[in-house]
């Protein structure tokens, strides 16, 4: 089984394989107790983004790790694909700018409570 960080290297190699642009990788360990990363791509046409999430599945599974689940194939607009403590998202630009989720991520962020340190 791989690590948090193998398993997203793993996922960034695989969509550079089938040339996604503008891989994001984004860390929500301490903001979501569900998943650790999320690692969002581009692609030009249904057909790339169909063709990055099933590579992302196929190298993953080669590793031996488990998909949870496969979202948005019939549109094909935005493929999620779930790995667990690695969510996927696989969007054309309209729709990821539409929905900016690195925006809307670095919002929880920036509005997550500041813990005080430990006296």
């Amino acid at each position: 089984m791989l690590t948090t960080e193998e398993k997203t290297q793993a996922v960034v190699a695989a969509l550079e394989d089938v040339k996604a642009a503008n891989i994001t990788v984004i860390d929500t360990a301490k903001l979501s107790t569900m998943f650790e990363r999320m690692v969002i791509a581009s692609a030009q046409s249904t057909r790339q983004t169909k063709a990055l999430a099933d590579n992302v599945v196929a190298k993953l599974k080669e590793r031996g790790e488990q998909i949870y689940g496969r979202e948005g194939e019939d549109s094909g607009e935005w493929i999620l694909v779930d790995l667990g403590e690695v969510l996927v998202h696989i969007m054309q630009p309209a729709v990821r700018d539409y929905y900016n989720l690195e925006e809307l991520w670095s919002r929880a962020q920036a509005a997550r409570p500041k813990l005080a340190p430990n006296p």
